[in-house]
Order: structure tokens, then sequence, then C-alpha cells
């Protein structure tokens, strides 16, 4: 065994400096969370207070990346309600997150591991050297991996489809490849991405692959598919999904109707179509529907074909809990994931290849829906109600008459 050197006892004090501080870090961060839960139920732990509002319901662990390097399986405490939420790891996703989400779309975009480092370099606080490009490369490919093949063991009443394009190089022109995106609700409330797909086209087997790839993975007890207005979504719900009700987006649908308006009159119609999905009962809509089509029937004969062609794919969200209503009857949470996701590949312009746009569209995808764990989408206390109805309406036995 050979002596140690002086840079060999250096580098094992510096190391050692550094798992104190890491540890001090973690030490202080999960302080300030518990402090953040204590005034979010209203009472320390243990403590009994009449100002409490809420309940602790233990905690998760989830690793931090920070200027002074990776904090690991730092507790994060949760509450029963699934509705506390933190400012902790904001500043840390602005100060490393933007750094290696530009370390992807350099890497992506084929530019080596040395120039990376350079770049990162002279970006300040957070420097990455050609052996961490290297990790974070290598991580992306297995986490991408995990997230393809792993399986689905909740149950997702509620099942979001819709697509967004990215540009890429096809070698003999730049054309369009359509991200196709599955989100779910599960049966506990919380949303989450179930898979990122990419496709050349908008087709029915896209979709119709997509749902099979999510099925063999374990998707089960879906009853709510929410999307906008695709034929090929529609095909492959109705063969793969058979049975299952279908919801067409009233946000895009409004707007199908309201194209067939002059701008001069928009704002009046608009008001009376938005009435009709303002109530909670089917009977009431459908009423308020009937009478838009009598006052504008002459007057905007395609808003009104439009809308009575699409009524009743609009209203389906109605036979549902009221209070999931808002949320179930447009894709608007799938809209802004896709935001995101052009926000941050805006700098790429056009992909390379087709796997460098699926990789980094996943990978944006993941990095956002990080804090859905933090905060309950749905209370499905009313959904598990309103199934229980629902299947006790089916069994219940008919009366014959002699």
């Amino acid at each position: 065994m050979r002596d140690l050197t002086r840079d060999d006892i250096s580098e094992a004090a510096s190391v050692a400096v550094s798992d104190r501080i890491r540890h001090a870090v973690k030490a202080v961060l999960e302080q300030i969370l518990e402090e953040e839960m204590s005034e979010h139920v209203g009472a320390a732990r243990r403590q009994r207070s009449p100002s409490r509002t809420g309940e602790r319901n233990g905690s998760y662990g989830r690793d931090l990346i920070t200027p002074v390097g990776k904090i690991e399986q730092l507790r994060v405490p949760r509450d029963r309600d699934g509705t506390f939420t933190t400012q902790v790891f904001e500043e840390y996703h602005r100060s490393t997150g933007e750094v290696e989400d530009a370390v992807l779309e350099m890497w992506l975009q084929g530019i080596s591991q040395r120039k990376i480092a350079e770049v990162t370099e002279k970006l300040g606080s957070v420097r990455i050297g050609k052996d961490a490009v290297s990790r974070i490369a290598q991580r992306l490919e297995s986490e991408l991996a995990a997230f393809r093949s792993r399986r689905l063991k909740l149950i997702y009443p509620y099942l979001y489809l819709d697509a967004t394009y990215l540009k890429v190089n096809w070698g003999s022109h730049v054309g369009d490849v359509a991200v196709l995106v599955a989100l779910g609700v599960s049966e506990t409330g919380f949303r989450e991405v179930l898979a990122v797909e990419t496709y050349a086209g908008e087709r029915a087997e896209a979709y119709r692959g997509l749902l099979k790839g999510l099925i063999q993975r374990g998707l089960r007890g879906v009853s709510l598919v929410i999307s906008d207005d695709h034929d090929a979504i529609q095909a492959a719900v109705r063969t793969e999904l058979p049975g299952v009700v279908w919801q067409r987006c009233i946000v895009h649908f409004m707007r199908n109707v309201l194209a067939k308006v002059p701008q001069s009159e928009r704002t009046k119609v608009a008001a009376d179509l938005k009435s009709i999905f303002a109530v909670n009962r089917m009977e009431s809509a459908r009423a308020l529907a009937a009478a838009f089509c009598s006052r504008w029937g002459k007057t905007f004969r395609g808003a009104v074909s439009t809308l009575e062609r699409g009524l009743d794919a609009a209203l389906s969200y109605l036979d549902f809990p009221s209070s999931h209503h808002r949320l179930i009857r447009t894709t608007n949470g799938l809209e802004r994931l896709f935001e995101e996701v052009k926000r941050r590949t805006r700098v790429v312009r056009i992909f390379p290849n087709e796997p460098s746009a699926a990789n980094l569209a996943t990978a944006v995808a993941l990095r956002v829906s990080e804090d859905w764990v933090l905060r309950r989408y749905l209370d499905m206390e009313p959904y598990r109600a309103w199934k229980e109805t629902k299947e006790a309406g089916k069994t219940k036995p008919t009366t014959s008459q002699t």
C-alpha cells in the first residue's frame, strides 16, 4: 500500500468538510420544511392547539441538487389532505435546474462533453465538468428507460390525451414530430405523467399504440378520457378502452363554435355559449343549449350546427361528480405542460433526430411534474361514492311483470 501524500490528505479533508456542509444544509432545510408544515397545519408536531387546521401524514424522501452538492433523502413532510406546498425547492430549481436543462439540451444537440464543461464554467455558481455531463446524460437515459417501462400499479379514473409538436431534422427535410402525452389522475387524487411518445403524425395507430402500451403496463379503471376533438383519439379509445366515456375539451369546442361567428358579434354569442357550461346539471345545460340554438340559429347557422354536432361529447363531464367538473372538462392541465415543454425546448429549435426530441420532451415533462406529488389535484371521495352508485345501479335486480 502506498503512503498517503499531502494531496491525498488534503483531498480527504476537503471531502469530509463537504460532507459536513451537506449534512448541515440538510438539517437546516428539514427544519425549514418542518416549520412550514407547522404553519400550514396550525400547530407544531404533537402540539394540541385550538388553531390546528390539519394533520401531518408522515414524510417522503427527495434528493435535491444544491450549490454545495447533492442532498440525499431530504425528509419532506406530508399532510393528510395533500395540500401542503413548500417554497424551499424554488431557489434550488432556479440555481441548478436551468443549468441542468442547458446541459441536457447541449448534449442532445451533439455538443461534446468538453465543450459543455467549458460553457458551464462560465455560468457562475453551478459548475459542471465533463464527467458530470456524462453522468447527467447516462442518468437521463436510465431514468427515461425506467419511466417508459414502469408498471402502473394504481387505478386511474381520469385520463387526459393530447399532443404537441417539435421540429426535427429528418435528413432530407425539417418537419414536425408529434409528442403524444398521457396524463392520469389516480385513485388517490394526484396527477401523474403516464407516457410521453413521439410519432411522425397523429394517426389512429399512434394513439392506439400509446394506449396499448399503457394497458400492457397495467393501466386500468379508466372512467373518462379527456381530449380535443381528434378522430384518431376517439377511434383508439373505442378500440382499446371500450365502454369508457369520452369528454371533448370544452375550451377547444367553444373556440370551434365561435370561429363561425363574426368578430364583432362574438362577445354576445360567447356569453350565451359559456352559460351552457356554467351549470352542474345535464338538464339545465341542454335547456341552455336549446335556447342558444333558438336565439342564434337563423343568424349564425354554422355556429349552431357546430354546437349541435359536438354537444353530447362536450357535456360528458356532467355525469361525473360536480366537484370535479372544472378540472375534467378541459385539457388545460396538459396545455400548461406543453407550454413548459415548448419554453424549455425553444433554444434547440430543430432537433437532430426523433430520439433526442423524445428524450428532452420527456425529461422536461418529468421535471415539471415533480412537484405534483406535493398537492392533491382532486378529492376522490366523491368519485368513489359516484362509482358505488353506478355499480349498484348496474346490479340492481329488475322486477318482472306477470
